[in-house]
């Protein structure tokens, strides 16, 4: 049996996954046990049986997160969404980015370690599979580093086997949020040419997580993710990292070497690390804070009975001996703006109606004049977001009292989800108009539980001109 390779030790001057002549070295960490890996482990099956469930839960009728391409709209908990509303999406990604930097700003990278789903998904799924089928990381170093045997070849198969048919199993419930479970399940029965758009989503993506997962692995925080980059513009001395207490720690030493700190040198601490760094080196962009070297040192502590917390949660700051200030101009600035756009989300999603109204005006002529009537043509389009047919009423408002309207008839009853487009005539007569003037249409439901409106302009020559050429 061949020796089992010796990990490098990282150095700050080039990646650990990167070799000299810049092929991939890959990485094998190895287990830990401890307070923080046992709440990841907690907190990712949970992340998972959220993804899994969320396509299960009905609310209001629907899914509870169902982006229905097809019928342009747009399901989330209970909300539903025409495209017309999607501007409203601003917000939610706004909103997302200012709560990442104000987490960033308190707590570090927190998000990468505990709530990515990257991370969640490699750690409590692809490496279990990889775990449970190769063994532990000093078992599946020799693996690969031993010939091509039929063992070796039955392993990797049996692995990239499960990897497949779990990267599978994700890509079908993506496709759930787009098409819904009882659509998924149909495809899945039919023949794949009847369903091929689909059918195509499905294994492209199926073989972008496959190759992600089984190969590329930490390449992605490191080389693609730009998280890592922007970190050091929004962490500072004051927040909460994972570091090493240099004080406490230096210099290193094995048990009885004289004068040595508490860090006994088993680096411990590197082997665990799923990106191969060495956070004795100090805050590094690969560190994606999962606490797998708090653990791994806490456990290291605890065997030659030492106090816990040579490696932990805590600022710069606080390495240093100095005071750590939560609140500072960055986190205030990153919360206040957090708060603006949360009211603003707040009052504009309190403002989506079940039926959306548009008004557009007919291509051609912008306005039209006969020997009695000056004429604008528009097109309304109605839109039930309802899950439950509508009966919808539309009226026109103006200041000119002289305005009849043509076209639309009287209550329109639409479909669950559905819209209907009517053309709508406007007409003054000669004698009455004096200029362009504004109107408002306003949609309504039976019951009188809500009204949209929207608000156009009459146009037409000039009034003066008008009068002189009038019969």
């Amino acid at each position: 049996m061949p020796a089992v390779p010796i990990p490098p030790s990282p150095n700050l001057d080039s990646v650990t996954t990167i070799r000299e002549d810049g092929s991939r070295r890959f990485l094998h960490p190895a287990d830990t046990r401890g307070r923080f890996t046992a709440t990841r482990r907690w907190s990712g099956w949970l992340l998972i049986a959220v993804y899994l469930s969320l396509p299960w839960i009905k609310v209001g009728g629907h899914p509870a997160v169902f982006l229905d391409v097809a019928e342009r709209r747009f399901h989330l908990f209970g909300l539903t969404l025409a495209a017309q509303d999607l501007w409203l999406l601003f917000f939610l990604i706004t909103g997302l980015g200012f709560s990442l930097f104000f987490v960033t700003a308190l707590l570090g990278r927190v998000w990468c370690g505990w709530a990515c789903p990257q991370t969640v998904f490699l750690d409590h799924v692809f490496r279990r599979i990889e775990r449970l089928v190769e063994g532990d990381a000093v078992a599946r170093r020799a693996l690969a580093a031993a010939p091509l045997t039929a063992g070796k070849i039955l392993r990797r198969v049996a692995k990239h086997a499960l990897y497949l048919l779990a990267a599978a199993a994700i890509a079908h419930l993506l496709l759930a949020y787009f098409v819904s479970l009882p659509e998924v399940w149909a495809m899945m029965r039919a023949e794949p040419a009847k369903h091929w758009t689909a059918f195509a989503f499905v294994g492209v993506f199926t073989g972008a997580l496959w190759f992600n997962f089984a190969w590329f692995r930490e390449q992605l925080c490191i080389v693609i993710c730009p998280y890592g980059r922007i970190q050091s513009a929004l962490i500072d001395s004051h927040s909460l990292v994972i570091g090493y207490d240099a004080k406490r720690g230096e210099p290193r030493g094995r048990l009885g070497t004289p004068d040595a700190g508490a860090c006994v040198a088993c680096n411990r601490c590197v082997q665990v690390c799923p990106t191969g760094i060495d956070i004795r080196q100090g805050l590094q962009m690969e560190c994606v804070g999962c606490a797998a070297c708090i653990d791994a040192c806490d456990e290291v502590m605890a065997k030659v009975h030492r106090p816990a917390g040579l490696v932990r949660y805590a600022s710069q700051n606080a390495f240093a001996g100095k005071p750590t200030r939560w609140l500072r101009p960055r986190t205030l600035v990153y919360f206040f703006l957090l708060l603006v756009g949360a009211s603003v989300a707040t009052w504009a999603i309190s403002g989506v109606r079940p039926a959306s109204l548009g008004i557009t005006r007919l291509t051609g002529a912008p306005y039209y004049v006969d020997s009695a009537m000056v004429r604008n043509q528009f097109l309304v389009r109605l839109v039930n977001k309802r899950s439950a047919p509508a009966t919808l009423l539309v009226t026109v408002h103006s200041d000119n009292r002289d305005v009849t309207v043509t076209g639309l008839g009287g209550p329109i009853v639409l479909p669950a989800l559905g819209e209907e487009v009517r053309p709508m005539i406007l007409q003054v007569t000669r004698a009455s108009y004096t200029g362009p003037f504004s109107f408002t249409v306003q949609v309504r439901d039976g019951a009188g539980t809500f009204a949209v409106t929207r608000t156009s302009e009459f146009i037409g020559p000039d009034a003066a001109l008008l009068r002189e050429d009038s019969p």
